[in-house]
């Protein structure tokens, strides 16, 4: 199947993109590289021996995806294109309102105008607010998100709640993952960040590599073994994996559907913890110290998955050490080091 990638240039979408064709689909990219780099394109050609086609052009450009759409004959979509970190949100949530729901709903309209049905959505467990016992099921109720980027995932997904139930005929579903770590395990493509990193491991991995002087853990009097943030870590390439079967599963279906799957590891580890794998696999000491609380931060979520495990047959396959080893090795690439 010929699948629109949107955002495919970025982390998860460009290691979503090699998995889709080791699967025998055909990915076509669309990115802005508003925060991503071309770069990746390269790498992605390095692992699967072939150019990967791309259009540079953003998705709320509404004539422009269906251009898209129509003459590359698409047959699905899996939209990843979105502004991301969440104490970016906070501090500019207009940014991220107007960029997230108009790419999701200029997505939808394109797909209705050239009978594009299937959509894959890459939403997150920031849907579930701070929730009140772990791990959250697809049923757990969603609770009011602790940042703009937590609300437009949301409010995303209820969009393409809503089509449905308004009698769209479309098969569309999310995927609420947690905590995407690790690299994919050739050093081709990986997470790069640009500025300052907004999550966790690129900015262990920096600070590893000199870049950073010292890596500061936001909170150390939550209440959990080590007074850290829990979270459910998920290596990158596991979560590739689950889009092309959610997508897979969309395929299957004959009729208007829309469903939500938890994708993550089901277990989950404070940030102390991950900082020690860092540490042991890759043989080294990072200059970290503890520090206050960063605002939106949910005190602990891990989640759940065994729906996406029977309904979508997906199971994680690689450990935290292994998304530890392969982010180092990444990192090491990026910066040109040796060892």
């Amino acid at each position: 199947m010929n699948i629109l990638v949107t955002g495919g240039a970025g982390f998860i979408g460009s290691h979503t993109v090699v998995e889709l064709h080791n699967a025998g689909h055909t990915p076509i990219i669309i990115d802005n590289f508003d925060n991503s780099e071309k770069t990746a394109l390269q790498g992605i050609k390095n692992i699967i021996g072939k150019d990967v086609k791309y259009y540079e052009e953003d998705c709320r450009n509404q004539a422009a995806v269906e251009e898209i759409m129509k003459s590359e004959n698409i047959d699905g979509v899996i939209h990843f294109a979105a502004h991301k970190a969440v104490g970016e949100s906070v501090q500019n949530p207009i940014k991220y309102y107007e960029n997230n729901l108009i790419s999701t709903l200029t997505l939808l309209k394109a797909m209705r105008s050239q009978g594009v049905k299937n959509l894959v959505f890459s939403s997150s467990c920031t849907v579930y607010g701070e929730p009140d016992t772990s791990p959250v099921t697809e049923e757990t109720p969603r609770k009011p998100a602790t940042s703009p980027y937590g609300n437009t995932k949301a409010m995303c997904e209820d969009f393409l709640r809503d089509a449905i139930a308004s009698g769209e005929d479309m098969r569309l579903l999310s995927l609420r993952y947690f905590n995407p770590v690790g690299a994919h395990p050739s050093a081709e493509i990986g997470e790069l960040p640009t500025g300052v990193p907004s999550n966790l491991v690129p900015f262990i991995t920096q600070t590893a590599a000199g870049i950073r002087e010292k890596l500061t853990v936001f909170g150390n009097d939550y209440p959990t073994a080590d007074g850290t943030n829990i979270r459910d870590f998920i290596h990158v390439v596991d979560l590739a994996k689950a889009h092309v079967a959610a997508f897979e599963l969309l395929a299957t279906k004959n009729e208007a559907y829309y469903d939500v799957f938890n994708v993550g590891t089901g277990e989950g580890n404070t940030v102390l913890q991950l900082i020690t794998a860092f540490e042991k696999v890759n043989n080294l000491k990072l200059n970290y110290e503890l520090g206050p609380r960063r605002p939106g931060d949910v005190e602990q979520i891990y989640g759940d998955v065994s729906k996406a495990a029977k309904l979508m047959n997906w199971k994680t396959e690689k450990t935290l050490e292994d998304s530890m080893q392969d982010a180092w090795r990444w990192e090491k690439k990026v910066r040109g080091i040796e060892g």
